[in-house]
C-alpha cells in the first residue's frame, strides 16, 4: 500500500522537475540554437530541429557591431569591480553585525534592507543631478558605486550568517595567542566564511552583469554595457537582425551561465544559510 502511493507521488515529483527544467532552459537553447541559423530560417513553422549550422550571424556581429565587445569588456570591468567593492564592505560589515550589538547597528541593517526593497527607479532619479555635477556620468566608477551599493545590504546579510556559524572561541583563541584584530579576520575569519564571501560575489557579480536600468540612465558612450547595445540593436530602425541579435545574446549570456555552472555549489550554500542550526 505505501509502495502504491510513493510510486505516483513520485511520478509527479519528476513530472514537476521535468517541467522547470524544460520552462528554464527551453528559451535559452532556442536562443543559442537560433544564433546559428539563417534569418529565413529561425522563426519558421514548422520550426526546424535539424539545420545546417551556419556562423554568419557571428561574423556580421564582429563587423557591423565591433562596439559590441567593447561593451563586453566594459560589463566585465563593472562587474568585477562592483563584486570587489561590495565584497570588502560586506566583509568588514558582516564581521561588525554578527560580533558587536548595538541600537546603532540594528537601526543600520533595518535601514539597509529597507533600502534594498526600494525600486531601484526610485534611488536612481534624485542621484542624476549629483553624479552629473560630480562629472561621474559615463565613467565606470559610477556603476560600480551603484552596484555594490544596491547589493551590499544583502551580501552583508549572506557573510553575517557564516560568521555567526564560527564559534567566537576561535576569536578569543586568537586573540589570546597573540594575533592581531586585523590577523583574526584574514586569518581566521575570512577562510572559514570565504563560501559565503562566494556566494555574495556571485550574485554581485551576476547583477552587475546583467543591470539595465543604471547603465540606461548613468552611461551614454564610454561606460556602455553589453546590456545596452543589446537593446539597440533590438531596436534598430530597418528591424531587428534576429540571428545577429541572438549571436551577440548568446556571447552576453555564455559567460554567466558558465559562472553558475562552475560555483553552483557556492550559490546554494548562500541561499541556504541559516536555513539548518545544528
Amino acid at each position: 500500500m505505501v509502495r502504491s502511493r510513493s510510486l505516483p507521488l513520485a511520478l509527479l515529483r519528476a513530472g514537476a522537475y521535468a517541467f522547470v527544467v524544460v520552462w528554464s532552459l527551453l528559451p535559452i537553447v532556442f536562443i543559442v540554437a537560433s544564433s546559428f541559423k539563417r534569418q529565413t530560417d529561425i522563426f519558421v513553422y514548422p520550426p526546424r530541429f535539424l539545420f545546417t549550422p551556419t556562423f554568419d550571424n557571428y561574423l556580421t556581429l564582429w563587423q557591423r557591431y565591433d562596439g559590441f565587445f567593447a561593451t563586453l569588456g566594459n560589463s566585465l570591468i563593472v562587474s568585477i569591480g562592483a563584486t570587489l567593492l561590495a565584497g570588502t564592505v560586506s566583509f568588514f560589515a558582516g564581521f561588525a553585525y554578527s560580533r558587536y550589538s548595538s541600537r546603532l547597528l540594528a537601526g543600520s541593517a533595518v535601514y539597509m534592507i529597507a533600502i534594498r526593497l526600494l525600486p531601484p527607479i526610485v534611488v536612481t532619479l534624485p542621484l542624476f543631478p549629483a553624479i552629473d555635477y560630480l562629472h561621474l556620468s559615463d565613467t565606470h566608477a559610477v556603476l560600480i558605486i551603484l552596484y555594490a551599493t544596491f547589493w551590499v545590504s544583502l551580501y552583508t546579510m549572506i557573510v553575517k550568517t557564516f560568521v555567526d556559524e564560527i564559534p567566537r572561541e576561535l576569536d578569543e583563541a586568537a586573540l589570546m595567542d597573540g594575533a592581531s584584530q586585523w590577523q583574526l579576520l584574514w586569518r581566521v575569519i575570512l577562510p572559514l566564511c570565504l563560501q559565503g564571501m562566494t556566494a555574495g560575489a556571485i550574485f554581485v557579480f551576476i547583477y552587475s552583469w546583467n543591470e539595465f536600468l543604471f547603465a540606461l540612465i548613468f552611461t551614454t558612450q564610454h561606460a556602455k554595457t553589453a546590456p545596452l547595445l543589446i537593446s539597440e540593436m533590438m531596436g534598430a530602425i530597418d528591424g531587428a537582425e534576429w540571428g545577429v541579435l541572438f549571436a551577440g545574446v548568446t556571447l552576453q549570456l555564455l559567460p554567466v551561465v558558465a559562472l553558475v555552472m562552475l560555483a553552483q555549489r557556492h550559490i546554494i550554500a548562500g541561499l541556504t544559510s541559516g536555513a539548518v542550526k545544528g
